[in-house]
């Protein structure tokens, strides 16, 4: 027969509501309160031009700028320095040349350049500090090569990286106007389909990617004149079908999203030859078709745009290595066919230009100081 069976009891604690202490600031929302994490802003998203391609916001973090390539304009708006939320400026959009894809300002947030793929030229505007209306200066457009498309700006020299042509053309910034001359030399010679080009925030180094070629060429840039030399060992190999390319803002890392296999190519940089190495584990995995990648202004956080999925990926950098670790809650919701990607200057918003929707996705970066109230 069984022996005898004794029953415990338990007896529960009465449940008391936790309170927070007073002015305590409590995320209810965990994923939302990982720093690197994307969350919408209010209102988002906002309207822009048809087929939106390129996006770039003013050093000083006041206005935003994006071009639409089926428009031929730029639209220009406001930001909110509290909530990221735009307001078109008045008079925007501003007209441009034909097939207008990216677009970069100074240093100074004093000048804006704009390339036009369908009319081999770049549109050159002179920005109004208090609105962000677009002027276009004396003796804009300013020829290219054929089909340009990527630009990148120092505080003296212009860079455009020209697809049909596969070269580099180089620019003088007259620092009062904001026109353009020739550099002696240019174009520079690039790698076939050369689509993507960014300077280093030294001014030392440039570096393009070049589509067919699968790879990212180097140049040491000429301090003095502008002229782009190749670094030893240029051209660097990439993934399948590279898109765009990136340097953190600390000037240690570059990193290359590749179209066609789904990846991010990541380097470290030579600080005294500008050469690259990868990085141990690179490539890192991306969502479907990256496109365009973005590094925030501490160099803690990477953002990549993935076209066919509608959404962005989000990744900490290791500030030693380089190396990527894919966001807790990542890959954050975007439009349809997100394109090009950029993060404000403080470091605290990022915006999406969407293809297939004529919008622009905005997003607040999360912090361990902030939380996401909703």
């Amino acid at each position: 027969m069984p022996g005898p069976v004794a029953l415990v009891f338990l007896l529960a604690a009465p449940i008391v509501p936790w309170a927070a202490p007073a002015g305590a600031n409590v995320c209810t929302h965990t994923i939302n309160a990982v720093p690197g994490a994307l969350s919408p802003v209010p209102g988002s998203p906002f309207a822009t031009g048809h087929d939106p391609s390129g996006i770039a916001i003013v050093p000083n973090g006041r206005f935003a700028y994006v071009t639409s390539f089926h428009d031929g304009t730029v639209s220009a708006y406001a930001i909110n320095a509290s909530t990221g939320a735009l307001t078109p400026v008045a008079g925007s959009p501003f007209v441009a040349g034909s097939g207008p894809s990216m677009l970069a300002a100074d240093p100074t947030s004093k000048f804006a350049y704009v390339t036009n793929v369908d009319s081999n030229n770049v549109s050159a505007y002179a920005i109004n500090a208090s609105t962000g209306a677009l002027t276009p200066m004396a003796g804009s457009p300013f020829a290219t090569g054929s089909s340009p498309i990527g630009v990148s700006v120092t505080g003296r020299f212009v860079y455009v990286v020209n697809d049909g042509s596969s070269n580099v053309s180089g620019y003088t910034i007259n620092a009062v106007t904001g026109a353009l001359t020739p550099l002696a030399g240019a174009p520079f010679a690039a790698g076939t389909r050369s689509i993507s080009v960014a300077v280093d925030p030294t001014g030392k180094f440039a570096y393009v990617v070049n589509q067919i070629d699968n790879d990212v060429d180097a140049y040491v840039i000429n301090v003095a004149t502008g002229a782009l030399t190749p670094v030893a060992g240029s051209p660097f190999s990439t993934g399948i079908l590279p898109e765009a390319v990136v340097v953190d803002s600390t000037g240690k890392f570059v990193y290359v999203p590749n179209a066609d296999d789904n990846s991010v190519s990541a380097y470290t940089i030579n600080a005294s030859t500008g050469a690259l190495t990868p990085v141990e584990g690179s490539p890192f995995a991306t969502g479907g078709n990256p496109t365009t990648a973005a590094v925030d202004p501490t160099g803690r956080f990477a953002y990549v745009t993935s076209y066919p999925d509608g959404n962005v990926s989000g990744y900490t950098i290791n500030p030693v290595t380089g190396a990527l670790m894919l966001l807790t809650g990542s890959p954050f919701a975007a439009g349809s066919e997100p394109d090009a990607i950029v993060v404000d200057p403080t470091g605290k918003f990022v915006y999406v230009t969407n293809a297939g929707d004529g919008s622009v996705s905005a997003y607040t970066i999360r912090t361990l100081e902030s939380c996401d109230p909703t």
